[in-house]
């Protein structure tokens, strides 16, 4: 995987979580339904990643480029931007799908390892 890709990654998930996420999982640290579903769905996002990546014997796409990658393909065909997403005021107590799917996003960037400057 080249750098760029990988750097265009890790800022576009930066933003997520800066603008987004970053509340989001504060709050599901001390709500414990919200960080049970939040828990289930980045579960099912890291099923999702390990089944659709192929194995063709190129280089293998990195956490972070996929995350990117599952997160933006949910915010294209439900047709909101990112800063759209990052605009709104989410109702925490009660998240729509996507709230919580985008949420497990920054759940799992947040578990990757630091990435290299």
């Amino acid at each position: 995987m080249d750098t760029l890709t990988e750097w265009r990654a890790q800022r576009w998930l930066a933003t997520l979580a800066s603008r987004f996420g970053t509340e989001g999982l504060r709050v599901a640290a001390a709500v414990p339904r919200l960080g049970a579903a939040v828990d289930q769905h980045a579960a099912a996002v890291r099923d999702i990643l390990q089944q659709g990546v192929a194995q063709d014997g190129g280089p293998r796409p990195t956490g972070r480029v996929l995350l990117a990658g599952y997160a933006r393909g949910l915010l294209d065909r439900s047709g909101i931007s990112v800063d759209e997403v990052c605009g709104r005021t989410p109702l925490w107590i009660d998240p729509d799908w996507l709230t919580l799917r985008l949420l497990a996003v920054c759940a799992l960037n947040r578990a990757l390892p630091p990435a290299r400057s």
